[in-house]
């Protein structure tokens, strides 16, 4: 099983090597869910020697796209295969809950031999099943899945039933309110293919200027503690 950590910041990536994750999916501005990181952040993980996989995210809130959306998402991921990532994490629906499939088939062109992530947009599609039947057909390395919940615990029926039917024809990674608590529980439960947490916790950064903002930032002890107990 591999552990992938969200990493959204330098301090993050640093924490990835320090504790030797197998990889890292790379975002920026994670108070939001994480959007597409700068050129300098993605080099920065890559020249840290980390298996950098790079989400693709134009813009908070849903995955129903603008054409002008997709053009920049692209542009993106051209962009990370020029820069040498492993992966891009990738995800797009229409306003019916489907893949959006032709959305889908220029990402994963523009992508060359990159592997290929479904992220969380999965836990909005409507079937499961015909889901994770049409991200095999489509090339996908894993899919990114709290159980079509907002929370992994509250979905471990979902991510059952998930690992049961992908059949070891697709990775599922488990992923959205891993903690320390429950890592083990949501492991023996769903026997995953991967664990996928930010171990982060929500600070007010630069108090004292007036750009002060709230983040969430790395917690080395949550970072630490949900590391022992998959490790141990």
């Amino acid at each position: 099983m591999k552990i992938e950590l969200c990493a959204a910041s330098i301090e993050a990536i640093n924490f990835a090597k320090k504790y030797n994750f197998d990889r890292i999916e790379l975002c920026q501005n994670l108070e939001q869910g994480g959007l597409t990181p700068s050129d300098g952040l993605i080099q920065f993980a890559i020249e840290k020697g980390l298996s950098t996989h790079v989400l693709i995210r134009v813009r908070p809130g849903g995955f129903v796209y603008s054409n002008e959306e997709v053009e920049v998402m692209l542009n993106d991921i051209k962009r990370c295969v020029q820069l040498g990532v492993d992966g891009i994490v990738i995800g797009a629906l229409r306003v019916n809950g489907e893949i959006d499939t032709d959305v889908i088939k220029q990402m994963i062109s523009c992508a060359k031999n990159l592997e290929v992530t479904f992220h969380r947009a999965f836990d909005e599609c409507k079937n499961i099943e015909r889901s994770i039947t049409t991200l095999i057909e489509l090339g996908f390395k894993r899919i990114l899945s709290s159980g079509t919940k907002t929370n992994v615990e509250e979905g471990i029926d979902a991510l059952q039933e998930m690992k049961e039917f992908s059949n070891r024809k697709i990775e599922i990674m488990i992923g959205g309110g891993i903690s320390a608590n429950n890592v083990r529980r949501l492991m023996e439960s769903v026997q995953p293919d991967a664990v996928h947490f930010s171990g982060t916790k929500n600070q007010t950064i630069d108090e004292n200027s007036m750009f002060s903002e709230s983040i969430f930032v790395a917690d080395e002890d949550k970072i630490h503690d949900i590391l022992a107990e998959i490790r141990q």
